[in-house]
């Protein structure tokens, strides 16, 4: 394939992507949304109150950066694993894979289109954030680039996911005993500076927590890490995860019997 058909290729597996979770947003749009409007209220709002504030911060802001990033990671997770599943369960991926397609534009293809839905979700959860607190971006450029990386990194996951899955009940494993538990324990809803320093030093093995700590950097210009450290980890995971991935697409493991 020249680089034209390659660009075609790519933009076709996109498109079909987001047309799948757009065609059924009542299942993949909305309910994100509800659930971090109530977060907002009974964690934000209601104990917020009783809290106080948060490394100089009241509650609520100090958490819609956290609220914004866990749906734009479960979402871009939940999107590719999800969806390269069914393609693996009804066989349709073994055409792309004979196909002249590159393997690195069938990955790339179900990576961007988990991003756009975690990146939608994201946008989405914040315009819900603004009917609670009025959001400040304190590094924009930053913010942007860390949620896109993010959104990158668990699309992979969820891809690696999706390979290793042999029926539809071991895709929710990871995110319910791996993803969610890293997730609340990621500096959400708290700064890992109130912990022992034992607890910290065992936080810090947890790579969500860079990617909130710096996303929170970016709107509040705070972070319990430093911001450079943060970055390099989050980029050295993607270029890991992505190299694993496109090698078991290679292989073509758990496609091939």
């Amino acid at each position: 394939m020249n680089a034209t058909q390659t660009l075609i290729a790519l933009w076709t597996l996109v498109v079909k992507e987001i047309k799948r979770f757009t065609r059924i947003w009542p299942q993949t749009l909305l309910p994100p949304s509800i659930t971090m409007a109530m977060y907002f209220i009974i964690f934000g709002n209601l104990i917020g109150s009783r809290i106080g504030a948060m490394d100089g911060f009241s509650y609520m802001d100090f958490i819609v950066p956290g609220l914004i990033m866990m749906s734009v990671i479960t979402n871009s997770y939940s999107n590719v694993a999800s969806s390269f599943f069914s393609n693996k369960f009804q066989r349709s991926v073994e055409e792309m894979m004979v196909s002249p397609m590159p393997n690195w534009v069938i990955l790339s293809g179900f990576i961007l289109g988990g991003m756009a839905r975690g990146l939608g979700v994201g946008l989405i959860v914040t315009v819900v954030s603004l009917f609670f607190t009025q959001l400040s971006v304190e590094h924009p450029l930053l913010t942007l680039l860390v949620v896109v990386l993010t959104s990158a990194l668990f699309s992979i996951g969820g891809f690696i996911n999706a390979l290793l899955a042999n029926k539809f009940d071991d895709i929710s494993i990871v995110p319910t005993f791996v993803l969610t538990p890293l997730t609340y324990l990621g500096g959400v809803f708290y700064s890992i500076s109130m912990l022992p320093d034992f607890w910290q030093g065992v936080s810090m093995l947890n790579p969500i927590l860079y990617m909130v700590n710096v996303f929170r950097y970016g709107f509040l210009g705070v972070s319990d890490i430093p911001v450079g450290w943060a970055l390099t980890a989050v980029f050295a995971f993607i270029v890991v995860l992505f190299t694993v991935a496109l090698f078991m697409l290679e292989r073509g493991r758990g496609i091939r019997s």
